[in-house]
This record gives C-alpha cells, sequence and structure tokens, in this order.
C-alpha cells in the first residue's frame, strides 16, 4: 500500500471510529453496572472503583484520549448514581465521596493519558516500519540496476508509489543544463495531475534553483513555499548530481514534514545509486581505454619486430645481389634468394594474420563452404611450413578411409599452418611432430590433433594462450604477436568446432581441433556406391 495513503485511511478510520466509540463506552459501562449488581458487589465500594478502570484502559488502548476520558466520567457518574449511599441518587452523604471522585477521576485520566501515548508511540512506530520497508525495497531495486537511464525510470517510479504523487527527476545534460531525464505517470493517489509531471518552465527554474544552491526547496521546506512541489538535491559527498521532486497537494500540510524526511531519504540513496552508476561506467571506460591502450602498444611492439626482422633480411640479401653480384657463388645466390623468399613469407603471414583478426573483430568472416579433402589440406600446410625448418620431422597418421569435411578449405589450411608453425618454433631441431586425423561417424565430428615434444604449456596458460596478443612467459625468447592462436580459435568456432590445448603424453603440448563434418542441410560429395557426384 502506498504510505500516505495509509496514512490517510488510518486517520480516516480513527476519526470514523470515534462516534461509535462513545456508544460501545456507554453500553460497556452500562452492562459492567448490571454485572456487578448481579454478582452483588454492592458493598465493596473499593472494588468496584478498581473494576470501572477497565473500560477507561479499554477505551484508551482502542479509541484514544476523547473516550477514555468519557468513560472515566461516565464511570463516576455510575458508581455514584447505583453504589454511594443513598443510592439512585447522585447525592451523597458522605462529603469524603466528592475527594474520592476527584482522585478516580484524577487516576482514570492519567492512566488513560500514559495509555493513549502507547498507543501513539505503537501507530508512530508501525509508521516508521512502514517507511523503512519503503526504503529497503527501493534501495535494494536500485542497487540491482546497473543502467543509468533505467535507474532514473526506477527511482521516479518507486519514489512515486511511495508517496503516492507524481516524481520527477533532473539531471544535467552536456552543457550543463538540468532537463527532465525521467517523470513518473499520474497515480491514482493523485488523479488530475497530467502525465509527465515536472517538465514546466517554472518547476524547471526551481529545479535549476535547488540544482545550483543545493538546498530543499518547496512546499514544507523554508524555500519557495507557495511552489506546489517539493525539491531535494540528490546530493553526495563529492557533487550534486541533480534533483528529484514530488508533486504536493495543497491539503497535506500535515504530512509535509514525514513526507519531506521520507523524500530525503529516498534523495539520499538515488544520489548514492546514480554515484555508483556513474563510477561503474567511468571505471569500464577507463578498463577499456587501459585495455585498448595495452593492445595497441602491443600491437605495435609486436608487428614492428616482426616486420623489421624480415625486412632486414630481405633488403639485405636483395642489396648484396644487386651490388656484389660477381663475388657471390652460385650457391651464395641461391641462400640469399632464399633469405628473400623466407622473409617475404613470413611477412605475408603477419599481414595474413592481422587481416584475419580484423575480419573475426569486426563480423565480417564469411565461410566459402565446400567439400574439402582433409589429406589434401594437410599437404598443402606441409608444402607451406616445409621452409620453416630445414630439419623437419613431421608424421601424418589419416584414417584409412578419405575424410572430407564441409568448410571453409583456405581458412582451416591458415588454421593448421599457424598450429604447426608454432609446434615447429617452439620444438626442437629433428624431434617429431605428429598430426593425427580421426573421424566418429557416429556423432559426426572429425578431430585433429597436432602434438609436439617442444616445452609445453602450463595448466594454468592452456586457456590464456588463445587470448589475442597473449604470450606465455617461458616463449618470450621466440619471436611472435600472439595473433595466431587466438585467430585459430575464431576460425574454428565459426565452423561450429572447438579448439583446445593439452599436454602431451610424450612431452610437449598437444592441440586438439574438433569439428563438425557435415553443415546442416549440406550433401555429402560421395553416392552410396563411392562415385563422386558431378
Amino acid at each position: 500500500m502506498i504510505l500516505s495513503e495509509r496514512i490517510k485511511k488510518e486517520s480516516r478510520a480513527s476519526h470514523g471510529k470515534r462516534v461509535p466509540a462513545y456508544v460501545w463506552v456507554t453500553l460497556g459501562v452500562t452492562l459492567l453496572t448490571l454485572l456487578l449488581h448481579a454478582i452483588g458487589m454492592s458493598g465493596d465500594l473499593v472494588n468496584v472503583a478498581l473494576v470501572y478502570l477497565f473500560p477507561v484502559l479499554v477505551s484508551a488502548v482502542y479509541w484514544g484520549m476523547g473516550p477514555a476520558v468519557y468513560a472515566a466520567s461516565f464511570s463516576v457518574i455510575m458508581f455514584d448514581f447505583f453504589f454511594v449511599p443513598p443510592y439512585l441518587s447522585f447525592t451523597v452523604e458522605d462529603l469524603r465521596y466528592l475527594i474520592s471522585f476527584v482522585v478516580y477521576l484524577a487516576v482514570a485520566i492519567l492512566t488513560a493519558s500514559l495509555a493513549g501515548r502507547l498507543r501513539q508511540q505503537l501507530e508512530m512506530v508501525k509508521a516508521r516500519e512502514a517507511t523503512t520497508n519503503s526504503l529497503y525495497a527501493l534501495s535494494r531495486q536500485m542497487t540491482a540496476i546497473t543502467d543509468l537511464n533505467t535507474l532514473l525510470v526506477n527511482i521516479a517510479t518507486q519514489v512515486s508509489l511511495t508517496l503516492g504523487k507524481p516524481a520527477a527527476v533532473y539531471l544535467p545534460d552536456g552543457q550543463g543544463d538540468l532537463l527532465v531525464t525521467s517523470s513518473s505517470a499520474s497515480t491514482p493517489a493523485s488523479e488530475g495531475e497530467k502525465d509527465g509531471w515536472g517538465d514546466g518552465e517554472s518547476e524547471i527554474a526551481i529545479a535549476k534553483w535547488v540544482y545550483h544552491h543545493g538546498q530543499i526547496a518547496g512546499k514544507g521546506s523554508s524555500a519557495l513555499r507557495e511552489s506546489p512541489g517539493l525539491y531535494v538535491p540528490l546530493r553526495t559527498e563529492e557533487q550534486i548530481h541533480g534533483v528529484l521532486a514530488v508533486s504536493m497537494d495543497a491539503g497535506e500540510i500535515h504530512e509535509q514534514q514525514e513526507q519531506l524526511r521520507l523524500l530525503e531519504a529516498c534523495g539520499g540513496l538515488a544520489a548514492g545509486a546514480i554515484a555508483r552508476v556513474k563510477l561503474a561506467e567511468e571505471a569500464r571506460l577507463a578498463q577499456i581505454t587501459a585495455e585498448s591502450e595495452r593492445i595497441r602498444t602491443v600491437l605495435l611492439d609486436s608487428v614492428s619486430h616482426e616486420l623489421r626482422t624480415p625486412l632486414t633480411a630481405i633488403i639485405g640479401s636483395a642489396t648484396g645481389l644487386l651490388e656484389n653480384d660477381t663475388l657471390f657463388t652460385p650457391e651464395d645466390r641461391r641462400e640469399l634468394t632464399g633469405n628473400i623468399r623466407d622473409g617475404a613469407l613470413r611477412m605475408n603471414r603477419l599481414v595474413t594474420n592481422l587481416l584475419g583478426m580484423v575480419r573475426l573483430e569486426s563480423g565480417m568472416l564469411q565461410l566459402n563452404r565446400k567439400w574439402c579433402d582433409v589429406g589434401d589440406i594437410i599437404s598443402v600446410v606441409l608444402t607451406q611450413v616445409r621452409g620453416f625448418s630445414p630439419h623437419l620431422n613431421i608424421q601424418v597418421d589419416l584414417p584409412d578411409d578419405p575424410a572430407f569435411i564441409y568448410g571453409d578449405e583456405v581458412l582451416l589450411e591458415q588454421v593448421l599452418v599457424n598450429i604447426v608453425s608454432n609446434a615447429i618454433k617452439y620444438s626442437p631441431d629433428e624431434s617429431p611432430i605428429v598430426i593425427t586425423v580421426a573421424s566418429d561417424k557416429s556423432t559426426d565430428q572429425l578431430t585433429i590433433w597436432v602434438a609436439d615434444q617442444g616445452i609445453g604449456i602450463t595448466e594454468a596458460e592452456r586457456l590464456r594462450i588463445f587470448d589475442k596478443f597473449y604470450r606465455s612467459e617461458s616463449t618470450q625468447h621466440v619471436t611472435g604477436t600472439g595473433l595466431g592462436l587466438a585467430i585459430c580459435k575464431g576460425i574454428v568456432e565459426v565452423h561450429g568446432g572447438t579448439i583446445v590445448a593439452e599436454p602431451n603424453p610424450g612431452g610437449g603440448t598437444r592441440m586438439r581441433i574438433d569439428i563438425p563434418m557435415e553443415a546442416h542441410g549440406s550433401q555429402f560429395p560421395y553416392s552410396e556406391q563411392g562415385e563422386v557426384e558431378e
């Protein structure tokens, strides 16, 4: 229930109950008098007087001070009329009874006053509990929101529901002008108000004054009391983030102070939530900036080093051939020409990896799918990596039946070239590199293993090696950009597969690629008789 509606209903209920309260008090005291006569307590005046305190206490607890005083007065009258001699008369034989009546009234009124205070304190505790629950609900909802626009809408809506009045949140724009960033619709408790309260010129003017002066203004405050709304600055220790405003009715003067305190509490929660979201956004932007700077630095360092080394070799070999051609033997020319070719191939691999990463990051990578023979792909890969090392020992283990895969042949070749070249770079000369291919027709999966006996990868780094520009501490002495495996992971995942690094049982590392053999809706290139389909 809306807090202000609850207060109004309790107030109306208490006023509405006062009329029947006097009736119930009259009826109760009358029945109590008949009961005392019926049980024969007419001669025990002390106990009769004490029993008459009971309706006084009940009236004070349930109906307040007015019914309690009425109960005390009516009890004295009934006590005098029916129990004090002469009976059935308001006169008394002993004037000392008058003192007893006065003392009884004083005790009854004092007791009723204490009981009434307890009742008022109980109502205050209930009202504070309702306020605390409302603030707790508001705080819990604000804590779970990380988007600023969603947070502002939630603040305006929850404050409007809590107070039962239209609410608006003002925040400065990029030029410092205060604008309505969120406004609640009118609620049933405020019929006649227009939707989107708070966007009038006078309302914005008051909000600007509150924002610049950092003071509460509007109805119930010490400034701009004639305003129909109440405006609270959203202040934290560092700055004022905006203004929270609530429309107020003219007939609510007795509730303004309570609503002012509640609105201040809501404003404090809102200011803290806005500051938290802004700090989180600034931290995210700072992290992105730092990560971009780190990637830029790593990219420049890696690319400059990777380009400078082959370029130096190409320039030196070409210069030697041009300037000292007559001094070189045919073997020397062949070696220098090979250096130029190796440098050009190395630069080509670097440019290919960079372009591949750009295509992956931009989402522009398009697959040219067709049926590919895995054996042919491996043959092309071996041809490309043959110049990486003069002492290659690559072993290939293919299944007895030809293995076909429906994918992009060029991209799959790039994946295997990167993986095999890594195995060559991080393995001793003449150590075996084993490429194993296996197909599982039950799951329609093709698995390719590339195992080496190199320096190996620690368990903690087996996932990180697929990150862009990441290079293991144990491989810093070998040139590289840290892009090869990241591109492999992207290409394999585009094909619907997975790639992982595993420890090789014989020492070193084993890369495992699992990739679907057949795409949905594709047709296998061989008929049931084993002939190639046209």
